[in-house]
């Protein structure tokens, strides 16, 4: 079999009890590589360490996907809503913006209200042209059902 030292460097071709005796002089233990090579590749090297370096990889790596992974936060007007609310829930959907979420706005239709439709397209053109410092629109106004739902997400730093 074809061996490679810790640090690397080949040692060449040996028999399996050679390599074997070199990975318990050096205190390492003696890992296949490559078994369908000609010859077989193996490796002295310490295995405990090498996959706890692997675990910390791994680790590491799903830490950091998360960090791109933002929840989409939602805020939820109505139709009929006073001005007091309405810049309350404006001021929440920018703070949210400036922070990196997605914020999905959702405008629901109570009893009656869903007659006037275009008053609530005229509430989410508004909270669009409100947020349009903070956010751009990911997805345009549209009706569902007896709600109608838009997504902002934040501006790209360039």
């Amino acid at each position: 079999m074809r061996c490679v030292k810790e640090d690397g460097t080949m040692l060449g071709v040996v028999t399996t009890r050679e390599a074997m005796e070199m990975a318990i002089t050096a205190g390492l233990d003696l890992v296949e590589i490559s078994p369908n090579a000609d010859p077989p590749v193996c490796r002295i090297m310490d295995f405990g360490k090498y996959r706890y370096d692997e675990h910390l990889k791994e680790k590491k790596a799903r830490k950091q996907a998360k960090v791109h992974n933002r929840p989409v936060k939602e805020v939820k007007f109505h139709v009929n809503i006073g001005d007091h609310d309405y810049q309350t829930k404006v001021n929440h959907t920018r703070e949210f913006l400036q922070k990196g979420h997605k914020v999905k706005i959702s405008l629901q239709f109570r009893g009656r209200e869903s007659i006037h439709k275009e008053l609530g397209f005229e509430v989410m053109d508004r909270v669009m042209k409100d947020c349009v410092n903070e956010g751009v629109v990911d997805m345009d106004p549209k009706l569902i059902g007896r709600s109608i739902i838009a997504m902002l997400g934040t501006k790209s730093l360039k």
